[in-house]
């Protein structure tokens, strides 16, 4: 059984979820000999430059912390050679590692991956998992390769998205899910047998462009509601009402109306509401939706918005 002193950890990611995987590892009592992390960027309104997730959570533990440009050449790769580490951890990184890299540990080059790979390799699985609507989603630890997330597979879990979880919810699952799963990783490490992807079934989690955040009330209810879900709280998607264009998030799936077949409205339209939300008929049935954001405002609730008049029974939300 490989011991925690055995391992000499290079950690490499970004964003949340890799600093919440690194801080797992590091109170677990490996040990974490060196921090890759995407150089930081200014942030918020005062577009502040701010030390990305993991660099912080490799700060407060007094981990030494590089941001070249590139790890697989120059000045980065020069001192990845004098870490000497024998692991690599990646978790989100977000830059692409080449073969010089991937050889280099003896133990290997490994990234936590937030999917049941091989379904949603690439940038956005969460998002694109509940966007088409699946019913489970995990966690996969894999052994890297050149090609995109197509390595050989170490430890898989899987964890249910109910009908109702947002972006949010299902992220949470998965940051419980990648703690349990990277310690059991290093935990078994001599003992793990690694699995190959079958590389057709693999579909692939594309990069969010601004049309991905764009509802339209024209879809079946389900759709709909999929769209909304896969990007609350952040960043929200778009749609107009009233010429302005608003954000829409906690959208509910209304599975048993009882007035269902009494709405003469078009696509879009609001036609009721309870105290916790509006209902906008779809095609084929209705969402609730109880958050909106008007522009350079803060969210609110959709009751509070109607109270507010800022909405109104029989306003139509359209396509932007």
């Amino acid at each position: 059984m490989t011991k925690k002193d055995d391992f000499r950890i290079v950690f490499m990611g970004t964003p949340e979820f890799g600093g919440i995987v690194l801080e797992e590892i590091i109170k677990n009592g490996y040990n974490v000999i060196g921090v890759f992390s995407q150089p930081d960027k200014p942030k918020g309104r005062g577009r502040k430059v701010e030390p990305t997730y993991v660099k912080s959570i490799a700060l407060k533990y007094g981990i030494p912390v590089f941001q070249p440009k590139s790890v697989s050449k120059g000045e980065g790769f020069e001192t990845l050679v004098k870490l000497n580490p024998n692991i690599i951890i990646t978790a989100a990184f977000g830059k692409i590692l080449r073969k010089n890299v991937l050889e280099y540990p003896e133990k290997g080059c490994w990234n936590v991956h937030a999917s049941l790979l091989p379904k949603y390799r690439g940038a956005a699985p969460i998002q694109r998992a509940i966007e088409n609507g699946e019913k489970e989603t995990g966690i996969t630890i894999y052994k890297m390769a050149e090609a995109l997330d197509a390595g050989d597979i170490a430890i898989q879990k899987a964890i249910p998205i109910e009908i109702n979880d947002n972006l949010g919810a299902v992220y949470n699952k998965l940051v419980v899910l990648a703690k349990e799963i990277i310690i059991e990783f290093l935990e078994k490490f001599d003992s793990l047998t690694l699995v190959s992807q079958d590389d057709s079934l693999a579909t692939y989690a594309e990069k969010i462009t601004s049309e991905d955040l764009k509802v339209n009330f024209n879809w079946d209810a389900i759709k709909v509601h999929n769209k909304i879900r896969a990007y609350d709280p952040i960043p929200g998607v778009s749609c107009e009402i009233r010429g302005e264009i608003v954000k829409l998030f906690g959208s509910e799936l209304v599975e048993n109306y009882s007035k269902k077949e009494e709405i003469p409205y078009e696509n879009g339209t609001i036609f009721d509401k309870d105290n916790t939300g509006i209902y906008v008929k779809c095609e084929n049935g209705i969402v609730k939706i109880k958050e909106i954001q008007f522009p350079n405002k803060r969210k609110i609730t959709t009751i509070d918005a109607i109270n507010g008049r800022k909405l109104n029974i029989g306003d139509r939300f359209v396509s932007a």
